[in-house]
């Protein structure tokens, strides 16, 4: 006698059986505890910077360039953004959620004298 032997010969058995699996089989994955959209923190690191009457070319060149090559050195960094305007302009990066990020992290222009316009840009 094989296993498959009274689910042969009983074929309504064999359908209530099946049925019973798939009805509990779709109770228990309503129960499951699982959250559609994880609750996960991307690490980001926002610099905003002025120089008044500075044209939004200048800005691209003096001062969002600079902020950009520092922030190119940050380890496993997965996004940046930069967008400029006239006398100010904004920079941000992004890494992945596991990678923790140096509360104490200054803004880069502040490490980088030589880069940066005679007349520093004022960073917040």
């Amino acid at each position: 006698m094989s296993i498959s032997e009274p689910f042969i010969r009983r074929p309504v058995m064999t359908t209530l059986v099946m049925l019973a699996i798939l009805i509990f089989g779709v109770m228990g994955y309503r129960l499951l505890p699982v959250s559609d959209l994880p609750n996960v923190d991307f690490p980001t690191l926002s610099v905003s910077a002025s120089l008044p009457g500075a044209s939004p070319e200048t800005m691209a060149t003096a001062v969002a360039t600079p902020l950009e090559r520092q922030f190119s050195t940050i380890a496993g960094l997965e996004s940046m953004t930069s967008s400029n305007g006239l006398g100010s302009t904004s920079a941000g990066t992004s890494t992945p959620p596991r990678r923790t990020c140096n509360p104490r992290l200054r803004p880069p222009c502040a490490g980088c004298p030589p880069a940066c316009p005679a007349r520093r840009p004022t960073a917040r």
